[in-house]
């Protein structure tokens, strides 16, 4: 366990439920092909950066997410536009697109994520802050780090938790990189992010959680029917309504888990 990644019980075996309707392999190569089209676009448009609008890049998300046959439902008022720390739970690889289908950010990254295939490219292009998820001295650093892109109007998102649980459960929202947000003067955005399957109960084959890899998952949430990620963005937490981290971190965490998720949303996707 680390300050910034600390791990959670969650497993594959003994979180994720099988697939409740598969769709036909077929169906679920076509999905994965599309998404894989749409990756290696986003990469070859990367180095532009900055200069793609916003709005194309959220279109870009959405289109990854509906690709791999889920569906999105939005609520909440939309992000504002300057510096902003935006946070949610995590609980699958979808949760980053779905971030920035909100407002794209800077995603804040482990160091490791740089190495992986294809999508260590694609972060580093999009301006990714790494952190040594190890190195406890490298804290405060990397609070400054993320402060000071806060300070230039950047958005920077964080999943606070530090590790993905499976939906079911979660964790507790780790306070480091709140204080970028207090040192910066810039607005909290939290967003809740919970995955639902065909018929409105709570879905975990979206979870990518312990030992699980990308392609499992990636090929589990595919052959997955009826799955729906449901993105909620909450309130947002103006600057100088909590005087330290701790009480920022603590109003920005979602509630427990609700035995079933009855929440109405608006279809954007």
């Amino acid at each position: 366990m680390s300050v910034w990644l600390p791990s959670a019980p969650c497993t594959p075996g003994g979180c994720v439920e099988p697939v409740p309707a598969a769709a036909a392999v077929p169906r679920a190569v076509l999905r994965l092909t599309a998404v894989a089209v749409l990756v290696l676009a986003g990469i070859a448009l990367s180095p532009l950066g900055g200069r793609i609008p916003a709005a194309w890049v959220r279109r870009w998300c959405r289109a990854i997410v509906r690709a791999v046959g889920v569906r999105l439902r939005v609520s909440g008022a939309a992000a504002p536009a300057g510096g902003l720390l935006l946070v949610a739970n995590h609980v699958s690889w979808l949760d980053i697109p779905l971030l920035t289908a909100v407002r794209p950010a800077r995603m804040l990254a482990k160091s490791e994520i740089r190495r992986w295939p294809v999508a260590g490219a694609l972060a580093a292009r999009g301006g990714a802050l790494f952190i040594e998820r190890d190195r406890i001295r490298a804290l405060p650093e990397t609070v400054a780090r993320i402060a000071g892109a806060l300070r230039e109007g950047a958005a920077v998102a964080a999943f606070p938790e530090g590790s993905t649980w499976c939906g079911r459960a979660h964790g507790r929202f780790r306070r480091a990189v709140f204080q970028a947000a207090l040192d910066a003067g810039v607005p909290v955005q939290p967003v809740r992010l919970r995955y639902r399957q065909a018929g409105g109960g709570p879905g975990t084959a979206a979870a990518f959680v312990g030992e699980d890899t990308l392609l499992a998952s990636l090929w589990r949430v595919a052959r997955t029917r009826g799955l729906v990620a449901e993105v909620e963005v909450r309130p947002l937490i103006r600057p100088g309504t909590h005087p330290d981290r701790r009480s920022l971190a603590r109003a920005a965490q979602p509630a427990a888990p609700e035995p079933a998720w009855t929440h109405e949303a608006v279809v954007t996707a």
